[in-house]
């Protein structure tokens, strides 16, 4: 699995494009916004996107879900059903936040902890990890000890709690039990920032140790 990085939104938000080798095909993970400079980076990797995966429900991740959805004809996948609430008033959402209009959407496939997802001949495994929003989701790809981690980890730090049905404790239980488990050599894209280890969290992320 290959990826790029594009950075969108006045929030500096981490959209990912996650492509498979053999067949170019390609998913667009949280594209928040600034769709034309998704747009751009995608034609310049050469690549054809095949479906929108969803971590959570926030603005500056999902914002630009159902216009790209639409202009692209790509199924939606992502994230857990839990924050449908939060997908629900993506409207209010970006009038709140200062961000362009952004439609409410229903994904094509809500998942589930275990589940799969596919990106052309590449299998990536689901993980339910509340705590920042109730239904956030992280994509994990054994095979390139590579995760996508949304809002739930950060170099040096941790996913806020302290919106609408957020848990730290959730939280702090689905970073210790769920990913660090993966392995310390596994690489993380953030939605926010620069990417990490699961091993360097684990030993120095002040949140954690």
């Amino acid at each position: 699995m290959k990826y790029a990085i594009v950075p969108v939104t006045p929030f500096e938000q981490n959209c990912s494009i996650l492509w498979c080798e053999a067949t170019k095909k390609a998913a667009i993970v949280d594209p928040g916004g600034d769709l034309e400079r998704i747009l751009y980076a995608v034609e310049k990797l050469g690549v054809t996107p095949e479906k929108i995966l969803v971590t959570h429900g926030h603005i500056d991740h999902a914002g630009g879900v159902k216009p790209l959805a639409d202009r692209l004809g790509l199924p939606i996948e992502g994230p857990q059903r839990e924050d449908a609430f939060w997908i629900d008033a993506m409207p209010q959402q970006a009038m709140k936040f200062g961000f362009p209009p952004a439609p409410a959407f229903t994904p094509t496939r809500w998942l589930e902890d275990g589940d799969t997802v596919r990106v052309g001949e590449e299998t990536m495994a689901v993980i339910h990890c509340p705590g920042h929003t109730p239904g956030h989701v992280v994509f994990h790809h054994a095979a390139s000890h590579l995760a996508v981690v949304g809002d739930v980890l950060f170099q040096g730090s941790i996913g806020r709690t302290d919106f609408p049905r957020g848990n730290h404790a959730d939280l702090i239980d689905a970073i210790t039990t769920k990913l660090f488990p993966l392995g310390d050599d596994i690489a993380f894209i953030p939605g926010h920032g620069p990417m990490g280890t699961f091993g360097e969290e684990r030993r120095t992320n002040p949140f954690l140790t």
